[in-house]
């Protein structure tokens, strides 16, 4: 036998990611693709398997620490037969409860913004301490790049690199680019404006346990990371929310109508997926509302492909996976990809790529019940719909009241980018689109 060092692979857009789990030991017995250890990013857990068969003579990661693409996580006897070592390769991600597809794979967020401190070997840049987040991440990071002196200069500090500008060569921060950031922070803290109240001060904190008994439970990683995304969004972006009702009666005759043949193709055919096709028509008429802003707040960024996000609710919180090209499939084609990645995200098996790329958001709460929301727009995206439970209510014909099938929508919108126009005729479009299928061929 020969020994061979097992890196991690690369998993995508994360560093510093927490071992949670180690699977083998010194002289267990593993066979390719058998899983050595799982992690764990903000949206999902991910196991990471052996490339090749053989017998582990050491490992070197242990739970609580944090790894990296490249680091070294066991050495095995490889069997003779074994094909070397892989270099990390970009591989589609891990499943957690099943063997990732194919030898050097392994797995997501979307993406989370914390600074987590380093606790395996730094190898630059791969083992940044800041993740670098894909766009539309719960909570958006920065590309950034600083040394590890300068790092761990910034912790010292408090400082987050991400809000920092480099000045080096290709934009690298150096340790006066954080002192500047510092000294210009406390600038603006004790500047009149700060100081008659423009901060906003934290909630007082109170030891609940003098009126009775309590019970302290920890949030959940993606309750943690989505909860900074969602106050980051909230501060930023300046909402306007406009509300709307659309007869959805004829609609639902049709789905009705199709629901055999949905059967026969082994889909589940959901209001969901003609909400999602009518958004796609109305963001292709109504480009505003899909594009971003630029870092500067100064330009627009038009987007010219339609992906749109889909709140999921799992067991450890609120995930929003990308369909993308909406406008390019059909109601069954949607419906399928719409459960397929609904089933993953309550298992928590999202890639990257299943977070990230967003145009626009639905988050549907029609399965649960309401009337009416308020939901906060995604940033960078710069509007999102929110799908109430729909009712039947008697409308006015022009002469005389008749039960129709209403469906209430709330469209949150960055008012920097969109006006109160802009949303009422997008808001209009849409809800013409959903009254009347038959506007999606003109």
């Amino acid at each position: 036998m020969t020994v061979k060092s097992v890196p991690l692979p690369d998993i995508g857009n994360f560093k510093d990611l927490p071992v949670i789990e180690v699977l083998v030991a010194a002289g267990d017995r593993v066979e390719a693709e058998q899983s050595l250890i799982t992690l764990e990013s903000d949206k999902a857990t991910m196991e990471i398997p052996a490339p090749f068969a053989g017998v582990v003579k050491k490992v070197l990661v242990k739970t609580d620490d944090t790894v990296n693409v490249g680091d070294i996580i066991v050495e095995m006897d490889a069997d003779d037969a074994a094909s070397p070592a892989p270099e990390p390769a970009k591989t589609a991600p891990a499943a957690v409860s099943a063997p990732a597809p194919e030898p050097a794979a392994p797995a997501p967020v979307e993406a989370a913004p914390e600074v987590a401190p380093a606790t395996m070997p730094a190898t630059a840049p791969a083992n940044e301490e800041n993740t670098t987040y894909p766009i539309n991440s719960p909570t958006p990071g920065a590309v950034f790049h600083a040394s590890p002196s300068v790092r761990a200069f910034a912790r010292t500090l408090g400082v987050d690199l991400a809000k920092v500008s480099g000045t080096g060569i290709k934009g690298r921060i150096q340790k006066t680019d954080v002192t500047a950031f510092v000294k210009n922070t406390l600038t603006q803290a004790t500047s009149p404006a700060a100081t008659a109240g423009g901060s906003i001060p934290p909630l007082p904190s109170i030891d609940f346990s003098q009126f009775g008994e309590i019970e302290t439970v920890p949030l959940s990683r993606i309750q943690k990371r989505s909860g900074k995304h969602l106050s980051t969004c909230w501060l930023n972006i300046p909402h306007v929310t406009q509300f709307d009702e659309t007869d959805i009666t004829d609609l639902e005759a049709f789905r009705q109508s199709l629901k055999a043949r949905a059967e026969k193709a082994g889909v589940k055919l959901t209001p969901l997926v003609f909400i999602l096709k009518a958004v796609a028509r109305a963001l292709a008429d109504y480009p505003k509302f899909n594009a971003s802003l630029d870092v500067s707040g100064e330009n627009l960024i038009l987007k010219k492909y339609i992906h749109i996000g889909v709140a999921v609710d799992t067991p450890n919180g609120l995930v929003v996976p990308v369909i993308r090209n909406v406008d390019r499939k059909g109601l069954f084609e949607l419906s399928a990809e719409l459960a397929e990645v609904s089933a993953r995200a309550r298992d928590g098996k999202l890639s990257p790529e299943d977070m990230s790329g967003g145009c626009f958001s639905i988050s549907s709460l029609g399965g649960i019940g309401g009337t009416q929301f308020t939901p906060i727009v995604n940033g960078p995206e710069v509007a999102i719909l929110g799908v109430s439970r729909s009712k039947m209510s008697p409308v006015w014909n022009g002469e005389t009241f008749e039960p129709r099938l209403m469906l209430p929508l709330a469209l949150s919108y960055d008012h920097r980018v969109i006006d109160g126009a802009q949303g009422a005729r997008f808001i209009t479009a849409l809800s013409a689109v959903l009254s009347d299928l038959r506007e999606l061929i003109l």
